[in-house]
């Protein structure tokens, strides 16, 4: 782990050495794991890779890229529905659907967005993929835009990413200059240019309609749904698809594998690869690509990222970034899984024995979201996390929804107030009745974002807020005071009323 030593008057020349030495497991290159299963990731670690473009041409770089320009626009939708790859940017929404609402003979303008505004607390994929192999996603978004025919693609990348949008800028000029990019791409008549969008750091960016207001100038308020989808009224009002950085750099690996063939990793309705952010109180926090639903909670905690720490036990994961619902470590499930003679049946599961997929998530009460996973030991104090995470949200709030905007700003001043010592013994309750009143009563799903949190956690660990909740509600302010009462109470000193002398003035002159 890195070291909390404080070290003092050190020089440039030393300074890059004790930066290296001190890399936690997180940043440092390592052999795959062998759960893992690597298609993204393939080249991340490699001694000799690095971010060129005669690199990644050496390694078969945009040869995925050259076959898709052969095939018909309709033949690459089909093999990504066929694939059955699902959204990784947290909602898991089939990709192939998504772009089949495209229509063939659209005669708006269609863009392609890539959502690289990686935010959700716990989730720091995208940001590999950025630094260590930007034309592997390059690849990926020119595919999506020539299958989809659209000849813009923005990449809308986080704000606190300059050394990855100075990275994908470097690789888009690279691309261009071999033709991959730009006018008659390839020489197939298709031109197509790609542009990178820096956001301001609002985590609200992260929200598709959102994203597309800011990307227009406009004050990140997520749209109505309906009538506003991106795919019919999206960027300039025109048809959008947006994708996440990990979503698009799966379309390569599909082109190449085919689509049948890559629907046979992991699960049915649970296909292909994704990768999981292991943070938190484990030994070897990281990242791990998977085959989804291959891997379950266990081994993925235990055997991939060394297990608690200090041979503590694990008190609670939170299986999908910030957002989703903590899980207690001595839960029991009851999941339908696929029985060794291929049938389903229900059965009962610990944490730990549920498979790292979308459905069997659900299915257990949290989600997969963003693939962060975050694990507490327990020495956490559950009051202590669920404030930290309301914070958050609190400061991350547009403001467009009142319920949000009021809601989560109230949540985290009830929390502060138990961590203070003023607890009131209805706190517990009032907080899931707030969280309640959150959740599903907002135009987007940041709504349900900052509230099942507070949901899961008040009703998973009751006995700890609680336990901060002691104070006797106030009595109830008594319905009238005097005004001598008032002032005495409040140490108002009085004073007599200034007297306006153009006043009288004018009220004598006009008695005359």
């Amino acid at each position: 782990m890195v070291q909390d030593e404080l070290i003092e008057n050190v020089q440039p020349a030393a300074a890059s050495a004790l930066l290296t030495n001190n890399q936690s497991p997180i940043t440092k290159n390592r052999l795959p794991h062998p759960l893992e299963h690597r298609l993204i990731f393939q080249n991340i670690g490699r001694k000799d890779w690095t971010t060129d473009i005669d690199c990644y041409l050496r390694g078969g770089g945009y040869e995925q890229l050259k076959k898709a320009v052969k095939m018909s626009r309709t033949e690459i939708v089909n093999e990504v529905k066929t694939s059955g790859l699902r959204g990784r940017g947290g909602a898991g929404f089939p990709c192939g659907v998504k772009w089949s609402f495209i229509k063939a003979d659209e005669k708006k303008p269609v863009y392609l967005i890539c959502n690289a505004d990686e935010s959700e607390p716990g989730t720091f994929k995208d940001r590999y993929i950025l630094h260590e192999d930007p034309h592997q996603l390059l690849e990926g978004i020119l595919i999506s835009c020539f299958a989809l025919n659209a000849k813009t693609a923005y990449i809308y990348i986080r704000g606190e990413f300059p050394e990855g949008a100075q990275i994908l800028e470097r690789a888009i000029e690279e691309a261009r200059a071999k033709n991959f990019l730009g006018r008659d791409m390839l020489g197939t008549g298709f031109d197509v240019e790609v542009y990178i969008h820096r956001g301001a750091g609002a985590y609200i960016c992260g929200e598709e309609t959102g994203l597309i207001e800011s990307l227009e100038g406009k004050r990140a308020y997520p749209r109505i749904k309906p009538p506003y989808f991106p795919a019919v009224l999206g960027l300039y009002m025109c048809p959008t698809i947006v994708n996440n950085v990990e979503t698009l750099c799966h379309v390569k690996h599909i082109i190449e594998m085919g689509g049948g063939k890559y629907a046979q990793l992991g699960r049915p309705n649970n296909t292909g690869t994704r990768i999981v952010c292991v943070s938190g109180d484990v030994q070897r926090p990281g990242y791990f690509e998977i085959e989804v639903g291959a891997v379950t909670m266990g081994q993925l905690i235990y055997d991939m990222a060394g297990g608690p720490r200090h041979g503590r036990t694990i008190k609670a994961v939170i299986p999908g970034g910030s957002s989703a619902k903590v899980l207690r470590g001595d839960e029991r499930f009851k999941l339908k899984l696929k029985q060794s003679d291929g049938s389903m049946a229900e059965q009962e599961v610990s944490l730990f024995e549920i498979p790292m997929d979308f459905d069997s998530l659900a299915a257990a009460g949290s989600m997969a979201g963003s693939g962060g996973v975050i694990v507490l030991d327990d020495s956490r104090d559950m009051v202590w996390t669920l404030n930290n995470i309301n914070e958050f949200y609190a400061h991350e709030s547009c403001g467009q929804c009142t319920p949000c905007r009021e809601g989560s700003l109230w949540m985290q001043k009830i929390t502060d107030r138990m961590l203070l010592g003023g607890g009131v013994v209805q706190d517990p309750d009032t907080l899931k009745t707030v969280a309640d009143n959150i959740a599903g009563r907002t135009i987007c799903a940041f709504g349900e974002a900052c509230a099942w949190p507070t949901q899961s956690f008040v009703e998973k660990f009751r006995e700890e807020f609680t336990a901060r909740s002691q104070k006797p509600i106030p009595p109830p302010m008594p319905p009238e005071y005097t005004s001598g009462e008032l002032i005495d109470h409040a140490k108002i000193e009085t004073m007599p009323l200034a007297r306006n002398p153009g006043r009288e003035e004018t009220a004598t002159a006009g008695t005359i």
